[in-house]
């Protein structure tokens, strides 16, 4: 079957599961909308089969790719990863390198199937230190498939939490010294139209891959009321299945967002 979406374009359907998986049968209600990974555990995926760092990276891209198609079977709307944090410029020059070199490539390689699926390409992240070629990659990403709406995936690289709430600052006060935004009308909706992606929703539910336990500035602002799941298994060994796993966790949790709600039978 071949779907079409509102503006005619045509799309093809996720390939199947080797393993056959489908995905759970989830009311509608309980499907997050929006999903960020922290894709975790590449280094040490390759340093236990004894390989440079880098294979662990290039292994998981496919992890990736087959979660965006599980997103899609799911009914996931928004699907957002972390994928080069603003401390990742710590690590050694060649690892860097090939960071950005691997990003350009992804969407060399990718980027027709993204838009074949109806993936909508979004970029998170700040402009300084980018390589030029990554930052074009993004960008005409983001232009070729504007119009998908089928799912967005937003690719966070050069991001980081704290950067984006601070550069969202620092362009509301410059509006307001320049009298477009009046200081006593700020508040959290003026805040979020400030940030890199304007229109993305809260996020419902946030995975940690590799068994770490923390958010690592990732989506700080968005996270406000995010689920949690933490999960052992390190990101190349991480498929569409546990994606689908850490989704029927979440749809068994009472979210309250400060409030109280009844007990589920």
């Amino acid at each position: 079957m071949t779907l079409r979406n509102d503006v005619g374009a045509r799309f093809r359907d996720p390939h199947p599961h080797p393993s056959g998986a489908r995905p759970p049968a989830l009311p509608r209600s309980l499907v997050p909308r929006h999903v960020g990974i922290v894709m975790d555990g590449n280094g040490r995926w390759a340093k236990r089969r004894g390989l440079a760092r880098t294979k662990g990276h290039e292994a998981g891209e496919d992890s990736l790719f087959d979660c965006v198609e599980g997103a899609i079977e799911l009914g996931v709307r928004w699907l957002s990863v972390y994928a080069f944090s603003t401390e990742n410029w710590k690590r050694s020059p060649d690892e860097v390198a090939f960071l950005m070199r691997f990003t350009d490539g992804v969407f060399g390689r990718r980027i027709a199937d993204m838009d074949a699926l109806g993936v909508r390409v979004r970029w998170a992240g700040r402009r300084p230190r980018l390589w030029g070629n990554v930052i074009r990659r993004l960008e005409s990403s983001e232009e070729r498939t504007r119009d998908n709406d089928r799912l967005t995936l937003v690719m966070c690289v050069n991001y980081g939490g704290r950067a984006e709430i601070a550069d969202a600052a620092a362009a509301i006060a410059r509006d307001v010294r320049e009298g477009r935004l009046r200081a006593d009308r700020i508040d959290e909706a003026t805040v979020s139209r400030y940030l890199d992606e304007p229109d993305m929703p809260d996020l419902d539910l946030v995975i940690r891959t590799s068994g770490e336990q923390r958010l690592s500035n990732f989506l700080l602002w968005q996270a406000a009321y995010a689920e949690f799941s933490f999960v052992e298994t390190l990101w190349p060994d991480f498929d569409r299945r546990d994606l689908w796993q850490a989704c029927e966790e979440f749809a068994r949790r009472d979210r309250r967002y400060g409030g109280i709600v009844a007990h589920r039978a």
